[in-house]
């Protein structure tokens, strides 16, 4: 169990680094070589699980698949970034904590095996739904942006018409060429040209 727990933690911080290090985007050569890093890792991982029996070896092979697929959706979102890449990686992440923590209910048996096969389902819920939450809250942000930003736009262009209208108003208790050049800066200076 110790050796299973040091390979969890293991494979933690190296999803960790590697979500890290896959932030930029990358080439398609980049991509295809982390790709091809993924299944060796899983190949790796995989065989790793070998020596063990039971449930404890179906439980290293459940993390194996799960780091696995964490790591495909990591690699895609870093590929080709978008909100729905991010969303896939949550889900993979919540899929593989759900897959892993039901195995690891069948070391119970009777009633304790029902809870804990309840309480994995509960987690997942809750972790698909956090993911659908994220989702749904950074749309509505991108909304809110776009519209802010175009509020903000109009604005501008309100508070500059006023200015000009004002600037203007001014200039009209001139004539000539000292009018034309006051009304010359006011369009300048409130952006009319």
């Amino acid at each position: 169990m110790k050796n299973f727990t040091l390979a969890a933690l293991s494979a933690a911080v190296c999803l960790t680094f590697s979500a890290a290090a896959i932030a930029a985007p990358m080439s398609k050569a980049e991509y295809s070589a982390a790709k091809d890093g993924i299944s060796a890792k899983y190949k790796t991982d995989k065989a790793a699980c070998q020596p063990m029996s039971g449930n404890a070896k179906d439980i290293c092979v459940e993390e194996a698949k799960g780091h696995e697929k964490v790591a495909k959706a990591e690699l895609e979102a870093s590929y080709e970034p978008s909100e729905k890449h991010n969303y896939e990686v949550r889900m993979a992440k919540a899929d593989a904590a759900y897959d892993v923590a039901k195995e690891k209910c069948d070391d119970a048996a009777g009633n304790a095996k029902d809870v804990c096969v309840k309480e994995a389902k509960a987690a997942h819920v809750t972790a698909k739904a956090d993911a659908k939450v994220v989702e749904k809250t950074n749309d509505a942000n991108t909304t809110a942006h776009d519209k802010t930003n175009t509020v903000r736009k109009d604005a501008a262009s309100d508070k500059r018409d006023a200015a000009y209208a004002v600037a203007k108003e001014k200039c009209d208790a001139l004539a000539g060429d000292p009018k034309a050049a006051c009304i010359k800066d006011a369009k300048a200076r409130n952006g009319q040209m």
